[in-house]
């Protein structure tokens, strides 16, 4: 079964149906490539989805470890390259919400460091994660 289907809009537009969900995601080509800019890029939703598997596979683990991560954000920024046009580098800044002692932070961290989208990306792409944990 598929995943998602994605209607091309025209004027570099798609919109993307999560087929299990019904749930939709608008998506632009960015204005440095022709495009309006008005949504997520498809770069830009590869980065989002780094930073957003990374939290996800903590929140998992946490729930082991008996703590909650809610509040907690994710700073993502993507860094392009120009010729071939790809993602060079994303880099994702995870502010924790809670205060842990050593022993969660390295279970936590080494969670996030496993998530299936980070596994997934290209080996050339350079990765830069910070954690920020709450004092």
């Amino acid at each position: 079964m598929a995943t998602s289907k994605i209607t091309y809009q025209g004027e570099l537009r798609t919109i993307c149906i999560h087929l299990q969900s019904g749930t939709e995601i608008l998506t632009d080509a960015p204005i440095d490539n022709h495009g309006k800019g008005e949504a997520f890029s498809p770069t830009d939703l590869v980065a989002t989805a780094l930073g957003s598997c990374m939290v996800s596979i903590m929140a998992i683990k946490s729930k082991d470890l008996q703590v909650d991560l809610k509040d907690s954000t994710i700073e993502v920024t993507k860094v392009m390259q120009a010729e071939p046009r790809k993602i060079a580098e994303i880099i994702v800044v995870l502010n924790m919400s809670i205060s842990a002692d050593g022993k969660t932070k390295t279970i936590l961290e080494r969670a996030a460091n496993t998530c299936p989208v980070l596994l997934s990306l290209h080996p050339d792409i350079k990765k830069e994660v910070t954690f920020n944990w709450k004092d």
